[in-house]
């Protein structure tokens, strides 16, 4: 058995296990695993839904069942309880939920156009999830994210495309070499350039953290031209070829969202992210990276 099948079958040995607990309404496969996305060393993320709030013995029955080493065990924090242990030689990355706080969620991000990237990722979760236990539930809550709203894509796009306060000072940073500090500002504009092409291409984010970029660009139909190449060079360029990359990066997004949205008026947004902090006396951008660009 390849590493692929081995993977979807301890998945739905461990979604049986856990759906013999008559509280527990859905068990879904997700994470890289369930967009056959998985590598070597990948585990397996799985989401369950309760009818009734799952108390600790609910959740160690099914680690004690398979004999798994328990890594972490966290209690109910924002809507979730989690835990990770190892079992089989592989990682368990389990999520529970009540099916009615999956359900609100869902309505916020749907309804009331909620731009927060734990109700995305859940969304996400579902939409590209593999139902294992309770199909039914599954498929009501999926239901819920087959169409990305209008409103939801308009509010990603001016939310991600406001860089903020911080983004003014990559001029001075660059000039003074401070590279830790500009290497943090670029990766944070990084990932809100990310969020307007996921709202571009009415793709919920997959991981807060952008994880499985390339992969998700792959998928994209609306981006600039060689995405994956040029937003990986950021940091493979020296910081300050790096940062003009990112501009660039910038503008063929504003084109990008001024060309599928044209209700959108950037103006004041662009005005506002062209603009540098006043650079220290003697400090000049290091042109010797722009005559390369």
């Amino acid at each position: 058995m390849d590493h692929s099948s081995r993977l979807h079958e301890l998945s739905k040995r461990l979604a049986a296990i856990y759906k013999k607990n008559p509280k527990t309404d859905s068990v879904w496969l997700g994470g890289s695993v369930s967009r056959g996305w998985q590598a070597q060393y990948s585990d397996i993320e799985l989401y369950v839904c309760w009818k009734g709030e799952p108390n600790e013995e609910d959740r160690l029955q099914p680690v004690l069942m398979v004999q798994g080493e328990i890594i972490e065990f966290h209690d109910y924090e924002d809507g979730e309880w989690s835990e990770t242990y190892f079992a089989d030689e592989t990682k368990m990355e389990i999520s529970h939920f009540l099916t009615s706080a999956v359900s609100s969620a869902l309505n916020d991000l749907t309804a009331s156009f909620s731009t927060s990237p734990d109700q995305q990722c859940l969304a996400s979760a579902l939409f590209y999830g593999k139902p294992l236990e309770g199909h039914r539930t599954f498929h009501y809550l999926r239901n819920q994210v087959t169409h990305y709203p209008a409103a939801l894509k308009d509010a990603m796009i001016l939310k991600n495309l406001e860089l903020g306060n911080r983004w003014k000072n990559r001029g001075p940073l660059a000039a003074r070499e401070d590279w830790l500090m500009l290497c943090q500002l670029m990766a944070a504009t990084e990932n809100k350039l990310m969020s307007v092409l996921f709202a571009l291409n009415e793709m919920y984010i997959h991981h807060p953290a952008y994880k499985w970029q390339r992969n998700s660009l792959n998928e994209m139909n609306i981006k600039p031209c060689d995405a994956a190449g040029r937003m990986e060079s950021v940091f493979l360029e020296h910081p300050a070829k790096g940062l003009i990359l990112l501009e660039g990066l910038l503008e063929d997004v504003y084109k990008l969202v001024q060309k599928e949205c044209p209700h959108l008026n950037l103006q004041k947004i662009k005005k506002s992210n062209s603009l540098e902090r006043y650079r220290a006396k003697g400090e000049e951008t290091p042109n010797r990276f722009r005559s390369r660009s």
